[in-house]
């Protein structure tokens, strides 16, 4: 008799369903920022940045970058390995830097800075909730 299993060999609790669904969000932003660079670098951008012979050295290698970075990131989160976060964070730290430290040079766009801080505070706050969720199933009950 050949029996097929109609569940998942463990139940997910409501967190890890939350943070499953919040990288594939996150995924979601990086492909569409993604496309966003490709447009600017392709010419398909309207502004004073619309074609990459035409940009300055410092958008050059910004733009570039980010092009790479973000759907490479967007396949890591949505894959849900270890590396995609880890490039999300380098991505968003470069955006961030650019459209505040270093905004002489590109625009000042504060936005961006507090969309990434508040994705990395979400982060954070779902790996300690995990991380809690973890301990207390391991601990031997009384």
């Amino acid at each position: 008799m050949n029996e097929r299993p109609t569940h998942l060999p463990f139940d997910p609790t409501l967190t890890q369903l939350g943070f499953v669904w919040f990288l594939r969000l996150v995924a979601i932003y990086c492909i569409v920022a993604g496309i966003g660079y490709w447009a600017q670098i392709s010419g398909y951008y309207e502004g004073m940045l619309w074609r990459f012979d035409l940009m300055p050295w410092q958008w050059k290698v910004a733009s570039v970058s980010l092009a790479v970075l973000y759907p490479v990131a967007a396949t890591g989160l949505w894959m849900m390995v270890s590396w995609g976060p880890v490039i999300w964070f380098v991505a968003a730290l470069g955006e961030t830097l650019m459209f505040t430290t270093f905004s002489r040079y590109f625009f000042y766009k504060p936005q961006i800075a507090i969309i990434h801080g508040g994705v990395a505070l979400l982060y954070i706050a779902f790996r300690i909730l995990l991380f809690v969720q973890k301990r207390r199933q391991a601990k031997p009950r009384r």
